[in-house]
């Protein structure tokens, strides 16, 4: 952990960075804002939900898992629709909490960044070094998870293409912001 006492500016900096980037993102950006469709029969889809616990929910979807693959839970689920759903506690949304959790996550990756540089780098490397390997870590850290949803819960690719160049602005901040404070 000794490259935590050299490291410590540009890991905070660096997540403070990422931060603002992607709040500008996600508020000032007009294509972020057609991303979510309004539900069709939302007051129907609220009564259908109300008292259930937040989570996740399938559906059409079994109580029992081992009755997914009878043919019943089968022409159900090609019949549709189908869908996953997450379900958040009810009431406003607590913004504070998620911008917190958010830049907890930032300051995570840019110290496993810090980490895996610092190890792989040792002492003194060039500026375009530690650029190349921050920038490739801070990019797959912020992309790969979107990909999988793609794949698996159909997060649509024009969404995962959006959150791509998210990723690339998020590495190219940690990398140059690594690189620049990187002791030498």
């Amino acid at each position: 952990m000794a490259f935590l006492s050299l490291l410590w500016l540009p890991i905070l900096l660096s997540a403070v960075l990422v931060f603002v980037v992607s709040a500008a993102s996600h508020m000032l950006v007009p294509y972020r804002q057609r991303e979510w469709s309004a539900a069709p029969e939302q007051e129907a889809l609220q009564r259908a939900f109300r008292g259930a616990r937040p989570g996740l929910y399938a559906f059409p979807s079994p109580a029992d898992p081992r009755e997914r693959g009878k043919p019943e839970a089968m022409r159900r689920w090609a019949e549709g629709p189908s869908a996953w759903l997450a379900l958040i506690p009810p009431g406003p949304m607590s913004m504070g909490r998620n911008l917190a959790l958010s830049f907890l996550v930032n300051l995570g990756v840019s110290f496993m960044a810090a980490y895996l540089t610092a190890h792989a780098l040792g002492p003194a490397p060039h500026y375009l070094a530690v650029f190349r390997i921050v920038g490739t870590v801070g990019v797959l850290a912020y992309l790969v998870g979107p990909v999988y949803e793609a794949i698996w819960f159909w997060r649509p690719w024009r969404s995962v293409l959006m959150g791509a160049v998210d990723s690339l602005a998020y590495g190219l901040v940690m990398a140059g912001t690594f690189g620049w404070l990187w002791p030498r």
